[in-house]
């Protein structure tokens, strides 16, 4: 099965990366910046300070408004329901990481065991990795049955006016990355020729 891509094909400007917590967004989302050259801003690392203490909203909302109304962005993660909607229909390429409950489930638990020996991709440093983790298995599950349905139909709803990417599988993300970097390696044998 390959990756499920609805194209309109446009240049790839306004990146949102979403899914369920424990699904490898921040590792996604660290490696499509470093070939595409966005900038990326991981929503965690603007939502909480060192330690795990959580920013004021007006603070989390000034920054991430200031984000989202500039022209080049990845912005990885979830944020608040206030800003994810629109933060959807402002991207021109979403990549949604939608792997089985039990695989996200896995992922959070084995972020929960290694996280004090190699603290998890993106978040802030020094986050209390139990008590993270603990919050992790619950918004598993809320997320498993309120939002999922929600993104899978929005999904379908902006086809043909976005990029979207709706990677189910490792194999997926790996078959994305080989594209993302063939699509990277191209435009720079064009731009050379030129």
């Amino acid at each position: 099965m390959g990756v499920s891509v609805s194209y309109w094909k446009s240049a790839m400007n306004k990146v949102a990366v979403f899914g369920n917590t424990g699904g490898g967004k921040s590792t996604l989302s660290i490696r499509l910046s470093a070939i595409t050259g966005l900038p990326l801003h991981i929503l965690d690392k603007i939502q909480y300070r060192s330690g795990g203490e959580r920013v004021s909203l007006e603070e989390y909302n000034r920054a991430y408004h200031d984000i989202l109304a500039t022209d080049q962005w990845i912005i990885d993660g979830y944020g608040s329901l206030d800003s994810l909607w629109p933060r959807l229909k402002a991207a021109d390429t979403l990549i949604y990481i939608d792997m089985p409950l039990p695989v996200h489930f896995w992922w959070v638990t084995k972020r929960l065991f290694t996280g004090r020996i190699y603290p998890p991709t993106g978040w802030p440093e020094n986050s209390p990795i139990l008590k993270s983790s603990v919050s992790s298995y619950r918004v598993l599950w809320r997320c498993h049955k309120y939002l999922t349905p929600k993104y899978r139909n929005f999904i379908k709803q902006t086809e043909g006016s976005k990029n979207i990417y709706h990677l189910r599988s490792r194999a997926q993300i790996s078959r994305f990355f080989k594209s993302m970097e063939n699509e990277s390696n191209s435009d720079s044998e064009r731009k050379i020729s030129r």
